[in-house]
């Protein structure tokens, strides 16, 4: 279990470390090294995710260590209320950011070992505190600097304890 303690509230997280193991040790590691506190939810979009872990609140990114390997062949889906890992195309290519699916978001499973169809690794499911998902999935966003989605309203990460 961790507990992202944010700006709205706390989110308890229950870890599937059995069915991805390297995504939840890359999780725990970067909440124990502090790595989380004071970055932000930095990518909210009604009806599909809330994305945070990797920006400060000045929209700067924060170093992270080598990217892990896309477990999202665990047979796990992006159904409402789990946790991913966020990515760019490559799929192999996650860090220290992640999502919370506010939505069944089918698309986002795994398909195939292709570049189209690796998918978004889940790592959890969210087991309290889905009404702060919900408050930070409805907030107002705009625009910030290149980034589109970005809450007018700071919503900081202010630590992520692991129990």
């Amino acid at each position: 279990m961790v507990i992202i303690h944010t700006s709205k509230g706390d989110i308890t997280v229950n870890l599937f470390t059995d069915k991805a193991p390297e995504t939840c040790k890359n999780f725990i590691k970067y909440a124990n090294e502090q790595h989380y506190t004071g970055t932000i939810f930095h990518r909210v979009i009604k009806g599909f995710m809330i994305q945070g872990g990797g920006l400060t609140a000045d929209m700067r990114k924060k170093d992270t260590d080598k990217p892990i390997k896309n477990e999202a062949d665990n047979g796990l889906k992006n159904s409402k209320y789990t946790i991913a890992m966020a990515r760019t195309a490559e799929p192999h290519s996650a860090t220290s950011q992640f999502f919370i699916n506010t939505a069944d978001n089918s698309y986002l499973n795994f398909r195939s070992k292709t570049e189209e169809g690796w998918g978004y690794c889940v790592f959890g499911e969210v087991v309290d505190g889905k009404d702060v998902v919900d408050a930070i999935e409805t907030v107002k966003t705009g625009r910030s600097g290149m980034y589109s989605d970005v809450p007018t309203e700071t919503i900081i990460i202010n630590g992520v304890d692991v129990e």
